[in-house]
């Protein structure tokens, strides 16, 4: 599709809002933006949806799932093995596909339309601080919206450039699993996919600059996750890089590392974080500043340093979740239209790895609480019931509250960690303490009973402690003498 999705919409009408991007946080701006009566225009280079949906979690997610399932239903042995028959990963990547396929609909220009946005096709390009040029047609605006997202950082050493890799962007056309995989980078891209193809019965390596796989998460977490990627055969090396590749064919090789050692493959898929997407934005001509790797500089309303334009999402330097850019593009979008001062919250992040265990945080971890009184209560699966009748123990609900009881963060490493997650997360930014939560029914058995039964263990412990304790024993002889039989009763 060329130019606007409605040819009879006048370019040149007064618009309150242009927004460039219809990644999430796109999306989320114009949408919101056109909710509250704006006259709105969506202008995307690509296709409406954004990496999430395309390339991200969408596609990674159902990739998970699919996998999970081939790998029960062949009953593969965890590991090296077996690939995947041509017919069972022709099913998985269909699934894949097909998941992209029935949420598209939901981002589409005609659903953005019945929305009020119109929606333009082209690259932008701002003139000056109230203009943006999409292929020689100037449009100008009251207010606009940066959100461009950002791109797979590539791979720069030695015969990169002689071999074809796979990146986030690219390995959903994948039609053949490769007998062995390279993963270089590691986090969540790396973790996830690599863990997925193993499990359909690739051979997967994953070589990782830093001492850390998933740099992000505690010590205790990626202890848990590298020993499921041992059980999986995934060859993990950590403190490492790629110093050279060799390919004969562009695609097969050997990459050298920089101890000396080699690891062979059929693929690479590189994971090494992500760009933001300013360099065709003409940001300059709008006096929009940016930091030392192109990310657009926000404040905390999300306003860049041009008055009339804001920016939200990936391309900003603000954590790049699908979550963080769909609330942030509705900040921004609001904030541009009708001139509020709504704040973005970096506090309260949510975050999950959905790795098998799934690996889910939110606000402080046990390494932040060094010398301070927080308090950190590590409650293990082993003792969760859900876990045992599931025989997946080996994951852990992890709580960190201050000295009065609020909750200030948490771990969870186990099946539906993320689901979990919620619960703890609206905990955080209402600052509920443990003995609110522990005072609040909650269904049985579930895993979220770790996040509970932690929160038990905290007021139990506060009940037992300090003023409390010597008031509770006092109510307790108070009682006993009230409740004693009458003599000869």
């Amino acid at each position: 599709m060329n130019g606007p999705a409605s040819p009879d919409v006048d370019l040149q009408q007064d618009w309150d809002l242009v927004v460039l991007g219809a990644g999430t946080a796109g999306l989320l701006a114009s949408r919101i933006a056109a909710s509250l009566g704006a006259r709105v225009l969506l202008i995307e280079r690509d296709r409406p949806g954004g990496d999430c949906l395309w390339t991200g979690c969408v596609p990674s997610k159902a990739l998970i799932a699919a996998a999970r399932s081939a790998g029960a239903e062949r009953r593969l042995v965890v590991g090296p093995g077996p690939l995947a028959d041509e017919a069972i990963f022709g099913d998985v990547m269909r699934h894949v596909r097909n998941s992209v396929r029935a949420i598209e609909p939901d981002d589409s220009v005609e659903s953005l339309e019945r929305d009020g946005v119109t929606v333009l096709l082209g690259q932008a390009r701002f003139a000056d601080g109230t203009t943006v040029v999409v292929d020689d047609r100037r449009i100008s605006f009251r207010q606009a919206v940066i959100a461009t997202g950002a791109r797979p950082v590539p791979l720069d050493v030695e015969g990169a450039d002689k071999v074809e890799v796979l990146t986030s962007s690219t390995v959903w056309d994948l039609d053949v699993l490769p007998r062995r995989l390279l993963v270089i980078g590691g986090g969540c891209v790396g973790s996830e996919i690599g863990q997925a193809m193993a499990r359909l019965g690739s051979h997967v390596s994953i070589v990782q600059r830093g001492p850390r796989l998933m740099p992000k998460e505690s010590a205790e977490a990626e202890a848990v996750i590298r020993d499921a990627f041992t059980t999986d055969g995934i060859d993990v090396r950590t403190g490492r890089t790629v110093s050279r590749i060799v390919s004969s064919d562009g695609r097969a090789g050997a990459a050298h590392l920089d101890n000396g050692s080699v690891v062979e493959f059929d693929r690479i898929l590189i994971a090494l974080g992500r760009a933001p997407n300013t360099e065709a934005l003409g940001l300059v001509n709008a006096g929009v500043a940016v930091d030392g790797r192109g990310r657009v500089i926000v404040d905390d309303h999300l306003r860049t340093s041009s008055p009339r334009i804001w920016a939200a999402g990936d391309v900003t330097p603000l954590p790049q979740f699908t979550h963080t850019a769909g609330v942030n593009g509705s900040i921004a979008g609001s904030n541009a239209v009708l001139g509020l001062q709504r704040r973005m919250n970096t506090g309260v992040i949510p975050r999950v790895t959905f790795t098998q265990p799934e690996v889910a945080a939110v606000g402080l971890q046990a390494s932040d609480c060094a010398g301070t009184r927080n308090r950190v209560v590590t409650l293990h699966h082993t003792h969760l019931d859900r876990a045992i009748a599931e025989g997946a123990t080996s994951g852990f609900t992890q709580v960190i509250t201050d000295p009065r009881g609020r909750i200030l963060g948490a771990t969870i490493v186990g099946p539906r960690a993320g689901e979990s997650l919620g619960e703890v997360t609206l905990a955080v930014a209402n600052k509920l303490t443990a003995s609110q939560v522990t005072d609040t029914m909650h269904a049985y058995p579930t895993f979220n009973d770790g996040f509970w039964n932690a929160c038990v263990e905290i007021t139990r412990t506060r009940l037992g402690s300090g003023w409390k304790k010597h008031g509770i024993r006092a109510l307790l002889a108070v009682h006993r003498r009230r409740s004693r039989p009458s003599q000869g009763g």
